[in-house]
């Protein structure tokens, strides 16, 4: 029984068998990293949703917090779809807004672009996850989606850093199916994709194509290897081919380690990589 079927839908999946194995890795990996809890950034959308439910269905509701960090201009649904998600499956939150880190920092640079503040946003969380993982003795789960970290729809060490991250080989139309199989609350699976990041703003119009569609291109480009040529001639405009093969590419750096100049028999980052190099 595969996970995905590759030769009918390739972004079909048997969302049962996902789901336990998931589970099996939240359970497995954090016991293994000698944790019992995890904690995480709750923002009300569908990816951290998903995270929290397959968190809570392996370690108990008791052992998952999640973190809610909103903005001044942050929209009060997501901080509702938030605590309608903790309620769904029973896990505990906490709220810490970032309004005075944030504007603490931008007051002397106020010229700082909007990318800038919601780069320092997303860090600020990511620092405050940190800070939670050491009080609480819990690991930082991540929330990042396979179609956000092949783009690079991300801030590096900031919403892309965690610890061990369970839906990062979920595209984002594979992340809507398996929440509806867990149970995410519709109004939060049916809700258009948002970083919250600016009043307005919208994952799909920030990007200029929709989920659904780049999805169908990326399960061509990575996981089947198709030859771009076959790809634009089939389905998909050659400029659009073109523009998401350059944001997989000018943004590989972020799904890596930092890389390390090769010295010695054993790097960090190439030849030191898997758990069974340090014994476990």
């Amino acid at each position: 029984m595969n996970a995905c079927d590759m030769t009918a839908d390739p972004l079909a999946i048997n969302a049962p068998l996902v789901e336990r194995i998931l589970v099996g890795f939240l359970r497995n990996e954090v016991r293994r990293a000698g944790f019992k809890r995890v904690v995480f950034g709750l923002s009300g959308g569908i990816d951290s949703a998903l995270s929290a439910f397959l968190a809570a269905r392996a370690l108990g509701p008791e052992n998952v917090r999640g973190v809610l960090m909103p903005y001044a201009t942050s929209s009060p649904e997501s901080l509702d779809h938030a605590h309608l998600v903790a309620e769904a499956c029973g896990i505990r939150t906490m709220t810490v807004p970032i309004t005075p880190m944030i504007d603490a920092y931008f007051q002397d640079l106020p010229d700082a672009s909007r990318m800038r503040r919601a780069n320092k946003m997303a860090r600020e969380r990511m620092t405050i996850l940190f800070d939670q993982s050491a009080a609480q003795a819990a690991l930082v789960v991540g929330t990042s989606n396979k179609t956000e970290l092949l783009l690079g729809y991300g801030t590096i060490y900031g919403d892309m850093a965690s610890a061990l991250n369970p839906i990062g080989d979920l595209y984002k139309t594979q992340v809507r199916v398996l929440s509806a199989h867990l149970g995410v609350p519709e109004a939060v699976v049916r809700k258009s994709p948002t970083a919250d990041l600016w009043v307005g703003q919208t994952d799909e119009a920030e990007l200029g194509f929709t989920y659904g569609e780049v999805d169908r291109l990326l399960v061509q480009l990575v996981d089947q290897r198709r030859p771009v040529e076959t790809i634009a001639a089939a389905e998909f405009a050659p400029e659009l081919v073109a523009r998401v093969r350059r944001m997989i590419q000018t943004s590989h750096y972020k799904r890596r380690l930092p890389l390390i100049a090769k010295l010695s028999q054993r790097t960090i980052g190439r030849d030191f990589r898997y758990a069974r190099d340090c014994g476990t």
